[in-house]
């Protein structure tokens, strides 16, 4: 079957393919840097373990080791991908020129001029992240440490990120989500499950009564279940953050990684909730087995399921910000990129092509809606998403992988 009969069975359920392949190439997606060095940034030595909660698994040949390798390992992805990416950065991936070096607290908008060059030459706005881990300050606790020295550090560190951001969004002409996120736990049970909490609403505080445009820096809180290290006790829980965003919704928005969850727990369920009571809210997108584990985005079930509601709730209407977030180093990292960012893509296609089947719900005829969202597993997605690939310019399925592994042999091997 060709496009243009795979289009005419779309058609006579109501859907047309070339509007829904138009709205998609328009959607940015943030792609992540941290994919591309394993989360190590530029700011300390790159041998030291990752701490915070964080851990990459695996050693596969080819790390991107400087600012110049990194940049060029993203330029070869963005050939490889349909529709409209972001670069999403944190804070650890400052570039400083000789003599320039400044600690997180001491971050300026200058340090990131290289990444603003690069955004501009493809054509893309670029999301913003605070950096709470893998630094010596991490005591382990960050925003939420007893220790007034080392909590202050972590706040300027956050202002320094939130004026960082301003400079990203007016260079850029885009918005720029700045993602909030800390490690910030205990291994074992805490005596006090209260004041850690209270100490990081004070920090948050702090943090975003530095100066921005809500219109063009646009700050997150996340939650997360627990992390490594920190199994007993998270302090920025699910309840903590919805509540903080809750309560400062005209400066602030929830974030939701699809990994930060009991794994009973879908974030599809979680989207339509939030958006009932928040304007706009954030996803980070990846794939947990049996933990916070970050493998690479498939197409499955779980995605297609979170691209429907993103759909259906008016999400590529700005009202839910998206963006990518793993890190696996056990497989070559050009082709995990790839791979992920294309997945996400046919899950938000595969959901602009399913039919508003609300008006059987309503009417309760759920034998009809049952059949009709069994049989449309079966329509011929796959030529519609062969025809998005040569609208954005990008390689179809099946003729990427060669072009990954040439890059492999000439790029990634050298760098042992």
């Amino acid at each position: 079957m060709n496009y243009s009969e795979a289009k005419k069975r779309y058609a006579a359920l109501g859907i047309d393919t070339d509007a829904a392949m138009n709205r998609l190439k328009d959607v940015p997606v943030s792609l992540h840097c941290w994919q591309g060095d394993d989360v190590r940034g530029f700011d300390t030595d790159p041998n030291k373990p990752l701490t915070g909660g964080i851990q990459t698994t695996g050693n596969y040949p080819g790390r991107a080791r400087t600012p110049e390798e990194l940049m060029a390992d993203l330029e070869k992805v963005l050939s490889l991908i349909p529709g409209k990416a972001k670069m999403n950065l944190h804070a650890s991936y400052a570039i400083f020129e000789e003599g320039q070096w400044a600690d997180r607290d001491k971050l300026e908008p200058k340090h990131f001029a290289k990444w603003v060059e690069f955004c501009k030459k493809h054509n893309c706005g670029c999301d913003f992240n605070p950096t709470f881990f893998s630094h010596e300050k991490c005591d382990p606790l960050t925003l939420s440490s007893a220790n007034e020295e080392t909590r202050k550090f972590w706040v300027e560190h956050g202002k320094a990120c939130v004026r960082i951001s301003n400079y990203l969004a007016e260079e850029l002409g885009q918005p720029c989500v700045m993602n909030i996120w800390t490690g910030d736990g205990f291994k074992d049970v805490p005596a006090d499950r209260m004041g850690p909490r209270m100490r990081y609403k004070q920090s948050l505080d702090e943090i975003l009564s530095e100066p921005y445009d809500f219109r063009k820096v646009k700050p997150c809180v996340e939650s997360k279940v627990f992390g490594i290290g920190v199994e007993a006790y998270t302090v920025g829980s699910a309840e903590f953050t919805l509540s903080y965003a809750a309560q400062n919704a005209d400066k602030c928005l929830p974030l939701m990684d699809n990994g930060h969850y009991h794994p009973t727990e879908v974030v599809y369920d979680k989207i339509p909730a939030l958006l009932t009571f928040f304007p706009e809210i954030a996803l980070h997108v990846t794939r947990a087995i049996r933990w916070d584990s970050d493998h690479v985005v498939l197409f499955d079930d779980d995605t297609k399921e979170m691209a429907k509601e993103i759909v259906r709730c008016g999400g590529l209407d700005g009202r839910v910000n998206l963006a990518l977030d793993y890190f696996d180093a056990s497989i070559n990292r050009i082709a995990a990129w790839t791979v992920g960012f294309r997945n996400f893509q046919k899950a938000l296609l595969y959901a602009l092509l399913t039919p508003d089947f609300t008006d059987l719900q309503n009417k309760g005829d759920f034998t009809a809606l049952l059949v009709l969202q069994e049989e449309l597993k079966t329509l011929p997605f796959g030529e519609v998403w062969d025809e998005y690939c040569r609208l954005c310019g990008a390689p179809l399925d099946g003729m990427w992988l060669d072009d990954v592994r040439k890059y492999e042999k000439e790029v990634l091997e050298a760098r042992r």
